[in-house]
């Protein structure tokens, strides 16, 4: 890997890092924002699932234009309207406000993570977007490691609009570097293209059986595994009785396990095969996340090994997922592409955390019930991927159309 190949990918994984971290810190927030608004899990979910599903639009909207730009300029301009509007999530005086910001902060942020993939793909052949997947994707450990933490930390010391400011502030630095150190990334585009909405993209997914199964896997693996999330601070403080001061921890210990696991397992992945990979990650997952949703109160060290473990096998199905997702459509189309793939897991998001709000209730006496039904729920989904998988992606790593 080239010097300007490493540079560009710590670009792409700051950009990442705060881009998740606005995504994630709402979740572990929970427990701060039910008692504060006097909301209840149900009102808290629409929080989550906002983001999510106008997300989930701007990025369906997105593949009928995202081929039509330089993916550079298309990426910083999405990027200044989600800090923007992250911005205004800190500013948010109420409930309602808050609720609309985080729509606004979506429709811009769902037009993000496709142009990151697109970028990576554009720039590593396959056999070497094991490795670049997973140093990008490494922004999600990193986010948890330690913007979790911190944004937690500073919602204990200050209040909960502090996390928020802290990601928009962080983002604001990003933006001359990203203009500066960026290259333009219009390959994909013929000389003298004009920008124009296409349907070719769209009807060529909907044409391609192996297209259109790798977006239902993509979506379901983001919905297994964020059916679980939103309510896992809530659980571990409402119902097992640890301190706020503890849960940071899970992130800290989860988030550094996983920056080894993206970092080796996409390494790894480049070398063995992916799916074998992902198979592996997997079958590991399913008693991790019925454990989770299951717990009584033990040793907290016992908690940080068991969320240590998932994390790191979560973080291998994300790196190895999003490499297979990648080979399966052509350069041309990739944004196109890419966009939808977004638009699916942001919709796979929103779902889970609906459905975790429905099935969830709070009791009398503040603790939520039935959390131990989203970890069946989770595990479902997640065998209906592994047989995806096998069907879809068992030749991609032999014969890639890069």
């Amino acid at each position: 890997m080239t010097k300007k190949e490493r540079a560009i990918l710590v670009l792409l994984a700051i950009l990442n890092f705060t881009h998740i971290l606005d995504f994630m810190i709402m979740m572990p927030l929970g427990n701060y924002l039910m008692p504060y608004f006097k909301i209840s899990p149900q009102q808290f979910s629409f929080l989550v699932a906002s983001y999510t599903f106008s997300a989930s639009a701007s990025g369906f909207a997105a593949i009928f234009f995202a081929d039509g730009f330089d993916r550079k300029r298309l990426l910083i301009t999405a990027y200044t309207g989600f800090l923007l509007a992250t911005l205004a999530c800190g500013l948010a005086p109420g409930y309602t406000f808050l609720l609309l910001a985080r729509v606004v902060a979506g429709l811009f942020g769902g037009l993000i993570g496709a142009q990151v993939i697109s970028i990576i793909a554009d720039i590593f052949q396959y056999e070497r977007r094991g490795r670049a997947m997973g140093a990008v994707m490494s922004a999600f450990a990193v986010a948890s490691t330690i913007g979790i933490p911190l944004g937690l930390y500073l919602a204990n010391l200050i209040s909960w609009h502090a996390p928020f400011i802290f990601i928009a502030a962080t983002g604001a630095l990003l933006i001359p570097l990203l203009i500066y150190y960026l290259p333009a990334m219009n390959k994909h585009l013929q000389q003298g293209e004009r920008k124009k909405i296409s349907f070719e993209g769209f009807v060529g997914i909907l044409k391609d059986k192996k297209q259109y199964t790798a977006l239902i896997f993509s979506g379901l693996i983001m919905f297994a595994h964020f059916v679980i999330i939103p309510f896992i601070n809530p659980y571990m403080e409402f119902n097992l009785g640890y301190s706020k001061k503890l849960t940071p921890l899970i992130y800290l210990v989860g988030g550094i396990t996983a920056f080894i696991a993206s970092n080796y397992l996409g390494r790894l992945s480049d070398k063995i095969g992916k799916l074998k990979i992902f198979t592996v990650c997997l079958l590991i997952s399913l008693p991790l996340m019925f454990i989770i949703t299951n717990l009584v109160t033990i040793p907290y060290w016992i908690v940080l090994v068991l969320f240590g473990m998932w994390f790191s096998v979560a973080t291998g199905r994300g790196v190895t997922s999003q490499a297979m997702i990648s080979g399966v459509v052509k350069p041309e189309h990739r944004g196109s592409f890419q966009s939808f793939n977004s638009s699916v897991q942001q919709l796979g998001s929103g779902l889970a955390a609906l459905v975790a709000g429905f099935v969830v209730t709070k009791n009398a006496n503040g603790s939520i019930a039935h959390y131990g039904w989203l970890g069946v729920i989770g595990v479902a989904a997640m065998l209906i991927t592994f047989f995806i998988a096998r069907m879809t992606f068992s030749t991609v790593d032999k014969k890639s159309i890069s």
